[in-house]
């Protein structure tokens, strides 16, 4: 009748293959668990944008240099005493050239109010009644027109002109040269000046700047004072027949 016994706490036999199995799974678990941390970390590990301002920073700008003073006058400076109120005398040219002479922008233009006629001889417009001054005059580098000068200029007694060319006496041409050329306040001619504004042959012009190197003139005045003068002179080349 009891033959077979019955254990109070009996012990199950474990299987092999079941721990394997358990195990798998287990290992499976701890592998997905770690995949999704993983995923979620990175998902939450965005780039954060940071928004960076530049600022512009002013150099300090040098201050410009305050203006030189002007030195102060001597001491016993003594103005000097204003021209006379008056005006200038005109002269005619001696030769009245046939074409209008060309213009020069760079000189000084003359004022129409120096010639009204009114006040004392040999003053300016805006001189002072009783002015014992002196005039303003023109830059001495500069020279004067013929209408601006008391005196024009004039050729030396004894001067020479221009030789006949040879070979246009033979052939019977005649002809003119209007020179221009500044006599400077030693009576020479400035041949850095000439121009030939008119010449009926090479000849002729050749002819007349040779005479100008050597011939003489009274040089202009104004004011008793001698200046240099642009002068516009026509040379005559005729044959007496």
């Amino acid at each position: 009748m009891f033959n077979n016994l019955l254990e109070s706490k009996a012990k199950k036999q474990k299987r092999l293959g079941g721990s394997i199995t358990s195990i798998i799974a287990h290992a499976a678990v701890v592998v997905a668990l770690v995949i999704v941390t993983k995923n979620a970390g990175i998902v939450n590990e965005k780039p954060k944008e940071e928004k960076v301002d530049f600022v512009e920073v002013k150099k300090d700008e040098p201050k410009p240099p305050e203006p030189e003073k002007p030195p102060p006058p001597p001491p016993d400076a003594v103005a000097a005493p204003p021209p006379p109120k008056g005006f200038q005398v005109l002269q005619a040219p001696p030769e009245i050239p046939n074409i209008i002479p060309e213009i020069d922008l760079s000189k000084k233009v003359t004022d129409e109010a120096d010639f009204s006629g009114k006040g004392v001889q040999g003053g300016i417009a805006k001189g002072v009644e009783g002015g014992k001054g002196p005039v303003p005059q023109q830059a001495a580098d500069q020279p004067y027109f013929d209408f601006q000068v008391e005196k024009p200029v004039v050729m030396a007694p004894g001067a020479q002109g221009p030789s006949y060319p040879d070979m246009l006496r033979s052939a019977g041409i005649e002809g003119t040269v209007l020179a221009q050329f500044v006599v400077d306040t030693t009576g020479r001619a400035d041949m850095s000046t000439f121009k030939a504004l008119k010449s009926d042959n090479d000849l002729f012009t050749t002819a007349v700047k040779n005479a100008l190197q050597r011939m003489r003139f009274l040089p202009a005045e104004v004011g008793g004072r001698k200046v240099k003068q642009l002068v516009q002179q026509p040379f005559q080349f005729s044959l007496n027949r």
